[in-house]
């Protein structure tokens, strides 16, 4: 996954311009932690699955939201509890944490990698914020051992906090060629709106 420098990373506001600032209180604000997956690398910034998701809970008459995608191409698990710090100013009520993408592809430790989620998660239940934990998945040409090490450490986390899981953010969209670019790794269009539909659940059960 290509990074991209931090003041360059996509962070999309939705609705707080079309909110009255009486309303402000009432806001449900929603926070996207992740990496180029979430951040909607190589579509349209519209279509990313963020984007998506909000329009699809306006569907469903949900207008008093405010989605911000913090998430930034190339990120690890290791810039996970820094930016959570950075976007308490705007007092999320629900944290969408998806990263682990490239810990995996990168073969880096699930140790290190199960403690940086962790301190993620702490803080934000600390500061009163509903996490929802996206998990993934390795490719199996890294072995059957450090696949299952990283496999089995979202539901760890989601277990021992008593958090949300979603098993795998990819889930109906990883491996599949018509649904990813051209590198196999990122979501195309149709890729990302398989992503949004897969994530609204879980959402709605928050809200």
């Amino acid at each position: 996954m290509k990074p991209l420098p931090f003041l360059l990373a996509a962070i999309i506001v939705l609705a707080g311009i079309r909110d009255p600032l009486s309303a402000r209180e009432s806001v449900t604000r929603i926070l996207f932690v992740g990496d180029s997956i979430t951040a909607g690398f190589g579509v349209d910034p519209e279509q990313s699955y963020p984007v998506l998701v909000d329009q699809l809970l306006r569907q469903k008459g949900f207008n008093n939201i405010e989605i911000t995608n913090g998430s930034i191409s190339g990120s690890t698990t290791a810039s996970a509890l820094s930016r959570l710090k950075w976007f308490l100013r705007i007092k999320p009520h629900i944290l969408v944490l998806a990263l682990g993408a490239n810990d995996g592809l990168r073969g880096l430790s699930t140790v290190e990698m199960e403690q940086n989620l962790d301190r993620t998660i702490l803080l934000a239940l600390e500061n009163g914020i509903q996490v929802i934990l996206a998990g993934m998945e390795v490719p199996p040409n890294y072995g059957p051992r450090y696949s299952a090490a990283f496999r089995k450490v979202f539901p760890s986390l989601a277990s021992h906090h008593n958090i949300a899981l979603i098993p795998f953010l990819l889930k109906d969209v990883a491996g599949i060629a018509s649904l990813n670019q051209a590198d196999g790794i990122h979501p195309n269009q149709a890729g990302q709106e398989i992503i949004a539909t897969t994530v609204l659940p879980y959402l709605l059960d928050q809200l």
